[in-house]
């Protein structure tokens, strides 16, 4: 015990030497850390357990709830929005839309069927108190007679409608139309329109779904279909049989890679550890500040994925060295971490910094994302330092099989990998030619983001066996591709006091009816003081059609044509419109400040200038494939009946952003694992290419189980009907898998080897200031060594 204390002690006094010259010990600090939570295995086991515990029976108490809403402040839309909110509270709730569809051969305003959809639309209203009952509504203003401002309104502004038959009419039973329900002309289709009193994020868990079921009970047997839209959803699958699938597919690959079931099982846990710690908190969050779905799936697939590689490279370097040089688990577990750990600890700084970087474009979506995420990162690196050897410590010398030591004994002291031999030699011989053909290939593939189209997800982007995108296409091609998401038009007076009168109004309404590609003009509302009317504005084409958008472009143009009144325009297209530009105008920014934080970062580690730009470089190469690969999928429609995906949409216009701060921070993950190792060649005497090729063939077998686990952890939620978590998914595992191996596996040792030990220069002035961080754990082996050859007293 006496010997352990001075031995402990010596390694104190050597990091604190270390750093008073210069050297960042952070692989003795890691070290002793390891030891510690070895030994003590079941303090740190029982700390996260509790923790853990305490985050699943807060969930169980207080349900998540999640918000779906993509809100950017300070764009037209959003404003348009905020104003209505304020001045017209009634308005401003969650939209309801159901479409009912009549048997074949039917019409659903038959004298058959239109009764049995009275009582479906009753329901509706019936069926939770937070559906406005748009026919008291109906009655209040009906009982006002000649001073109701509504009916008055609304009178105006019918007087201008051109009256084409093609156009939906109201379903009309016993005379009177049925409030909010509209008929196509072909009679196949009616579609229902109403409110809640809450957006649809803040309504009681189960309202949507007890609205939904209310409908469908009303016109049982009837053969009349209940199709709910897009906007009829609160929360999303966060875990389906495609995620299950893909941990599957990451526990396959961890039993090959180190060998053992039982080593397998530790990232496993410590990521699942991880993602219920850090998404749990995140729904816990939830309550207080709004969060967007996507980042809670987004925070679940970072966590798993990361969570298990940064424990897959502890536990290998644990494993071999165990193996290759026969110490005890509980000194491989010290170094594992202090040399492994270490560059985990740097890795995860790295996707930290990227993903907080996202604030700094100051939209509140984005920033409640880049927390979420950023967070699970962090509780990942800090299991995978603590809890990680601490489950090694559980299981002591049982993380090798007897099996795997008696193996070991008949091969050299240092595995070789065939494969990863021939491929780095076959790379390194030609540097120049594989540099060539690898940024050809990345340009080709990046061709399509030139057509790249953003925009938000609507019904049509939803899978054809989805009731949301079977609504979108039934009102498609019944009523016209617009009754999917009209545009909300807001009209005030242009003097900002006063009212709306009907004379103006109606030159509103006549105006916006003789804009190219307005199919119908109705009016959704009034307030009693006519201070603030709303139109509804149905375009010729759908939400996310380019031409919808043109429309919205000529309403804001002729807003200032129009006397006496203010224009503002909302609505689908509308905010796909701003949000694009917003985000396209942040992105340069972004790009700026996550890459420059980066570089400095990578300049640290590696003491070099020519590493950090090339891996810099080799990301935009990534990106861009990664955009041109999502494109072609998802915006042309190529190749999607390989991933379960049949559905054309515009590009998410948050993806982009997203996809280049995660895949910016995953891409710096394999550099650093794989050019440290390099690194470590060099150091250990190896010069040139000969460094290049022994780093690569040490790490390249780690690095790729843990691209492949990455990937396959990703490619897992496409199958998620949601169509931004199908698009994030998609884009990340394809942009983690070309990074991984065409630019690390590839570009990077041929660069390294066209180049030789220049890679690592560093101006002299430079030089003196860095401080070394030693993530390869030289420092720590010379410590360690010097510990062992001091005697210490008995």
């Amino acid at each position: 015990m006496i010997a352990n204390y001075q031995s402990d002690s010596l390694l104190s006094l050597l990091a604190l030497f270390s750093f008073s010259s210069g050297v960042l010990e952070m692989s003795l600090v890691l070290y002793r850390l390891s030891r510690w939570s070895f030994r003590r295995h079941w303090v740190v086991i029982g700390a996260w357990a509790l923790l853990l515990i305490g985050v699943i029976a807060s969930l169980a108490v207080s349900p998540p709830k999640l918000n779906n809403e993509v809100r950017i402040d300070g764009t037209p839309a959003q404003q348009v929005i905020d104003d209505l909110a304020e001045k017209m509270p009634a308005s401003s709730g969650g939209q309801g839309i159901i479409a009912f569809t009549a048997p074949d051969g039917q019409r659903i305003d038959s004298e058959a069927l239109r009764q049995h959809v009275v009582e479906a639309v009753n329901a509706v209203y019936n069926s939770s108190p937070h559906v406005i009952d748009n026919r008291e509504i109906i009655a209040a203003e009906a009982a006002k007679g000649q001073s109701s401002a509504l009916l008055s309104a609304t009178g105006a502004v019918a007087q201008t409608a051109t009256g084409a038959p093609s156009l939906p009419t109201p379903l009309v039973v016993s005379g009177a139309p049925v409030p909010g329900v509209m008929v196509s002309a072909d009679g196949r289709v009616a579609l229902m329109q109403f409110q809640f009193d809450q957006q649809t994020f803040e309504l009681p868990g189960g309202t949507i779904d007890d609205t939904v079921d209310a409908a469908k009970a009303a016109v049982a047997g009837t053969g009349i279909q209940v199709l709910p839209s897009a906007t009829m959803l609160q929360i999303p699958e966060l875990i389906g049989i495609g995620e299950v699938i893909g941990v599957l597919i990451a526990a396959v690959v961890l039993i090959v890679t180190l060998g053992s079931v039982v080593a397998a099982g530790l990232p496993l846990v410590t990521a699942l550890t991880g993602v219920g710690i850090g998404v749990g908190g995140a729904l816990l969050v939830a309550h207080v500040i709004e969060i967007h779905s996507l980042a809670v799936v987004l925070a679940l697939m970072l966590g798993l994925a990361v969570g298990i590689d940064y424990a897959l490279f502890i536990v290998n370097k644990q494993r071999r060295l165990i193996l290759d040089r026969g110490v005890s688990a509980e000194e491989a577990a010290g170094r594992a971490v202090g040399t492994a750990g270490s560059a985990v600890v740097f890795a995860g700084s790295t996707v930290t910094i990227a993903l907080l970087a996202l604030s700094v474009v100051g939209i509140r979506v984005l920033t409640t994302m880049s927390v979420v995420a950023a967070a699970t990162v962090i509780i990942a690196v800090l299991l995978a330092i603590t809890l990680l050897p601490a489950l090694l410590g559980l299981i002591g010398e049982r993380v090798c099989s007897a099996k795997a030591r008696a193996h070991n004994t008949t091969h050299d002291a240092q595995p070789q990998h065939p494969a990863a031999t021939r491929w780095v030699r076959m790379v390194t011989r030609y540097p120049y030619l594989t540099v060539a053909a690898t940024v050809v290939l990345a340009a080709l593939v990046a061709v399509p983001a030139a057509g790249m189209q953003l925009g938000l997800t609507s019904g049509s982007s939803y899978n054809p066996s989805t009731p949301q995108r079977q609504s979108y296409d039934a009102v498609a091609e019944h009523m016209g591709d617009g009754y999917n998401a009209p545009l909300v038009v807001a009209v005030t007076p242009s003097s900002g006091t006063g009212e709306v009168s009907d004379a103006t109004l109606a030159e509103v309404a006549a105006t916006l009816r003789s804009i190219d590609g307005v199919a119908d003009v109705a009016l959704q509302g009034i307030d009693d003081q006519r201070s603030t009317a709303v139109l509804s504005v149905v375009p010729t084409t759908g939400p996310t059609d380019p031409a919808t958008s043109d429309v919205v472009k000529r309403i804001r143009d002729h807003a200032q044509t129009i006397s006496g009144a203010t224009i503002g325009v909302t609505g689908f297209a509308a905010l796909g419109i701003d949000v694009s530009q917003r985000l396209a105008d942040a992105l340069p920014i972004y790009l700026g400040v996550v890459i420059g934080l980066s570089l400095i970062i990578l300049i640290l580690v590696f003491r070099s200038i020519l590493v950090p730009v090339k891996a810099t470089l080799g990301f935009l190469l990534s990106v861009a494939a990664t955009f041109g690969a999502t494109t072609a999928v998802f915006q042309w429609g190529w190749a999607q009946q390989l991933l379960g995906i049949d559905a054309t949409a515009p590009v998410l216009s948050l993806l982009p952003i997203i996809i280049t701060g995660v895949l910016y921070g995953l891409a710096m993950d394999y550099e650093v694992f794989l050019v440290s190792s390099m690194k470590e060649a060099r150091t250990h005497g190896a010069q040139g290419v000969e460094a290049v090729e022994q780093g690569f063939t040490a790490a390249s077998r780690v690095v790729v189980a843990a691209a492949i686990i990455m990937t396959a952890v990703f490619a897992g939620f496409i199958f998620n009907e949601d169509p931004m978590i199908k698009q994030a998914s998609f884009a990340l595992a394809f942009g983690v898998c070309f990074d991984a191996f065409v630019v690390r596996m590839t570009l990077v040792p041929a660069v390294m080897a066209a180049v030789g030990d220049k890679a690592w220069w560093l101006p002299k002035t430079i030089s003196k200031r860095l401080p070394n961080l030693d993530i390869e754990g030289d420092h720590l082996s010379a410590a360690l060594d010097k510990r062992d050859q001091t005697p210490v007293q008995a």
